[in-house]
């Protein structure tokens, strides 16, 4: 499967009075070029852009008319991305602001590519080694106020009592068996996710990474940030790593195996709850890519507790 999208709008699509506070941010005169960027599932803009100076940055803009949750994820985003130290392998901001009508955030434009689907295993290397840097550098969480990890996830990784609760008619026969199981193993990931200081991005993919030509990673788009174990974005980028195809061990390296099995486990409820759930108003597409991720990764799981 393609890397996961949505249904965007483009530079072209923003109110002139937004181009031209964008345009002012940036600096150097009107837009004269701009690149919509594929990957992730909000409606709005994700856009490369340069101004007649030749400056360049990436524009990412939404309206709560296009999609409430979306907006509101960008005003996070908008929060934390600001607040991000200068030492975190994450994008500089130049500047951002929300309208009501509009949300946002501009920000520097990174050149380099999203790791390879399938997963290959330098890649995986570097990103495990870049991610373990980037828990160091990031604890103790140096921005207040998040929610933690347990708090993010813990409900929704408990969704095996509900899927146990109504099975529904197209759940793996496997899983159906074993919802005992499954719901005992996403309770210990669940346990896990309590305890922990460090800033975590929590949505990790190879979409929200780019690697700059010179092997130095980047991790982009932070609305989900929280509070968590260190450990966190490593089991969390493990599940895109099952899921397209590649040795997720590098990831895994030095965390409890039943943790690990656990929070997979807890991962593989949320995305087959989610999946069966109706589209997102403005994200037609979002509820196919989580039954792809929910059908992928229960063999993985399905493995690990047979062990």
């Amino acid at each position: 499967m393609a890397q996961p999208g949505g249904v965007r709008i483009g530079w072209a699509d923003l109110p002139s009075p937004i181009q031209l506070d964008i345009e002012q941010i940036i600096g150097g005169g009107p837009i004269v070029a701009a690149d919509s960027q594929a990957g992730g599932f909000s409606p709005g803009t994700a856009d490369r852009v340069r101004a007649a100076s030749g400056a360049r940055a990436f524009v990412k803009a939404v309206t709560p008319a296009l999609n409430q949750q979306s907006a509101d994820m960008a005003r996070d985003e908008l929060r934390i991305t600001a607040a991000l130290p200068r030492h975190a392998a994450s994008p500089r901001m130049l500047g951002g602001f929300d309208t009501g009508d509009w949300v946002v955030l501009v920000l520097e434009d990174i050149e380099g590519v999203h790791p390879r689907t399938p997963w290959v295993d330098d890649e995986i290397r570097a990103t495990a080694a870049a991610l373990r840097e980037l828990a160091t550098a990031l604890t103790p969480a140096p921005i207040g106020g998040l929610p933690t990890v347990y708090e993010k996830y813990a409900e929704e990784f408990s969704s095996w009592d509900a899927l146990a609760a109504d099975v529904p008619a197209d759940l793996d026969p496997w899983a159906a068996a074993h919802l005992d199981d499954l719901r005992a193993a996403a309770d210990r990931g669940v346990a896990a996710l309590v305890h922990g200081e460090t800033l975590v991005h929590a949505d990790l993919r190879a979409d929200n990474i780019l690697v700059r030509p010179d092997g130095d990673l980047v991790i982009v788009d932070w609305p989900h940030a929280c509070v968590g174990p260190a450990w966190t974005d490593s089991v969390l980028l493990a599940i895109n790593v099952i899921v397209h195809g590649g040795d997720p061990a590098p990831l895994l390296d030095g965390v409890d195996p039943d943790i690990v099995t656990g929070v997979l486990a807890g991962a593989a409820a949320l995305f087959h709850h989610r999946c069966r759930q109706p589209p997102p108003p403005g994200l037609p597409t979002v509820r196919a890519f989580q039954r792809f991720q929910a059908d992928a990764l229960l063999p993985w799981v399905r493995s690990a507790l047979s062990a």
